[in-house]
């Protein structure tokens, strides 16, 4: 979101997900997108079926990679350098849309400049990709009418991650694959209202509509709408927030439909914050892993149990119906933060959800046109500055909205942990297509547990020989930061040098393993690359 608001000005997927079958070719990076998307992944299949050629970025080989017309197999934390190099091959033939960079753009000389040091043949020895694959990529991403990138946390899960995303930004406007339908740069989000959570404030520095907080004529609004006072100053992240109650300087946490405990980081330390709480809140469905450090639990309802809208990855607002009454004594997440915050003397007047709706669109300027009453049908993709407004299928149409796009040349940063002799193998984690995030909903459902029961880490045939490793051999992946046990998987979908292990299961928690470096601006952690090591148990999956 960081690196798009720089060069675009909006911190959002730029087209709508039915525009998927409308690309001639589409680009995949940082994203297993048939598991962690299915449905989005089903339009990319049916995009590959009508003609459109697939190019996937990925060190493993996934159902998608399988099906790409080109695999580009680089090794995690390596993007900014392929992205550059393709950027490179575009400019050197002379295929980027001279047109479009000097109406729309600005920057381009400077960028021209920066990336002549990024020749496939230096990115080839880098990424491990080869530089006629590069050539390949690049010239076929170019010369299409219409292109499309898509892109999830395998870009944003860096200590690069702002500049993996500005090298994107980057490839898309020197090829003018913007502001039309069938191309455009699409984030996709990591849950289902990602988008939402982030354009309601759910960030330290914003306010709704993504408004900052520092902006004392946006505090002022605030304060009038709900009479008090707006902090001036940003707050911290997620991974800043723990940081901070590790060390004692914030005592109490309200943790609201999140289960840090398996999610985040460098666990160890977030089990030790966690536990330093003088006091800890959860509101959940279930009783998660975190929910058993709580010294209260507030039970919520499911998403079948209210009313309330969901914003999609492509910006569409959608109703979200209630079918059954909320169980036992839980309520909707809105309705527990309207009577808790009674209890400590603020009164919320919030009879419906609707209600808190039409608040939103008089606070929020791309949220101004919408109301429940217009969304019966489909929804309506923001922004939606009024009621007469139909909404945006896809932004940046006759100019971006900062004005002009701007080229930010970046350098390449290496993952922050290095292999040696006693680490010599790269983990990245990710999920697999029968669970979803820690588990907490999936892990309860008897078919998912028969398709996937349990964690696994994937090795290549190479390095399992090296290691004395066979199939199924209960093995121990360990960092410099903890140590798990799973059974090895030995498979060449995966990149000699790498291994890969789902974050779903608490008890083999990847995140025992990942390092909590952050990137500079967007505060996200690298999970997606950490030194590892891994060893024989002396056991086979299955033996008691």
């Amino acid at each position: 979101m960081a690196g798009l608001a720089k060069t675009m000005g909006a911190g959002a997927m730029t087209n709508s997900i039915e525009e998927i079958t409308e690309s001639q070719v589409l680009f995949v990076i940082g994203s297993n997108t048939t598991e962690q998307h299915p449905l989005i992944g089903s339009r990319v299949i049916e995009a590959v079926k009508n003609g459109a050629k697939l190019i996937v970025a990925d060190p493993r080989r996934t159902y998608l990679a399988e099906r790409a017309y080109i695999h580009l197999c680089l090794s995690p934390g390596t993007d900014v350098v392929l992205i550059n190099a393709m950027i490179n091959v575009i400019i050197e033939d002379g295929l980027f849309d001279e047109n479009f960079i000097e109406k729309r753009t600005e920057g381009f000389e400077v960028l021209k400049q920066d990336v002549l040091q990024w020749t496939p043949e230096r990115a080839e020895r880098i990424t491990g990709v080869k530089a006629e694959d590069i050539r390949r990529a690049a010239r076929i991403y170019a010369g299409a009418e219409r292109a499309m990138i898509l892109y999830c946390m395998g870009i944003t899960q860096h200590n690069c991650s702002t500049d993996n995303v500005i090298a994107l930004s980057n490839l898309v406007m020197l090829t003018g694959n913007v502001g039309r339908p069938g191309t455009g740069l699409c984030p996709l989000r990591g849950q289902n209202n990602v988008q939402g959570a982030c354009d309601m404030g759910a960030l330290p520095d914003v306010l709704t509509g993504y408004q900052k907080v520092t902006d004392p004529n946006v505090r002022e609004k605030f304060l009038r709408a709900w009479g008090a006072e707006i902090p001036d100053t940003p707050g911290l992240t997620v991974p800043e927030m723990f940081k901070a109650a590790e060390e004692g300087i914030i005592k109490a946490m309200y943790i609201i439909g999140e289960n840090p405990a398996v999610s985040e980081s460098h666990l160890s330390h977030v089990e030790k914050a966690l536990a330093g709480l003088e006091f800890l809140v959860v509101q959940d469905i279930f009783l998660t892993e975190t929910a058993r450090f709580a010294d209260v639990v507030l039970p919520a309802c499911s998403f079948a149990e209210k009313d309330g809208t969901f914003t999609t990855t492509d910006r569409r607002v959608q109703r979200l119906r209630k079918a059954v009454e909320p169980l036992g004594n839980s309520k909707p997440d809105w309705q527990i933060i309207v009577e808790l915050a009674a209890r400590m003397g603020y009164n919320m007047t919030y009879k419906h959800p609707s209600e808190i709706m039409d608040e939103i669109a008089s606070l929020t300027p791309s949220y101004g046109g919408i109301s429940y009453d217009r969304l019966e049908g489909p929804g309506i993709q923001v922004p939606c500055p009024h009621k007469d407004h139909p909404g945006t299928p896809y932004l940046h149409k006759d100019s971006f909205a900062r004005g002009k796009g701007k080229f930010i040349p970046v350098k390449y940063t290496p993952p922050a942990e290095k292999t040696d002799e006693e680490y010599p193998l790269v983990l990245t984690t990710g999920r697999v297509l029968y669970h979803y995030h820690t588990g907490t909903m999936t892990r309860k459902i008897d078919f998912l547990n028969k398709k996937c029961p349990g964690p696994f880490v994937e090795i290549n045939p190479v390095d399992a020989q090296k290691f004395g490793i066979s199939n199924g051999d209960v093995v121990y992946i360990k960092s410099r930061r903890g140590e798990i046990k799973a059974p090895a998987r030995v498979t060449e979908k995966i990149k000699q040098g790498v291994v890969f292990v789902p974050f779903h299961f608490a008890e083999a928690a990847a995140n025992y393993l990942t390092i909590d470096v952050l990137d500079p601006v967007a505060k996200t952690p690298q999970l997606k690359a950490c030194a590892v090591n891994i060893s024989a148990g002396g056991e086979k999956h299955g033996d008691n």
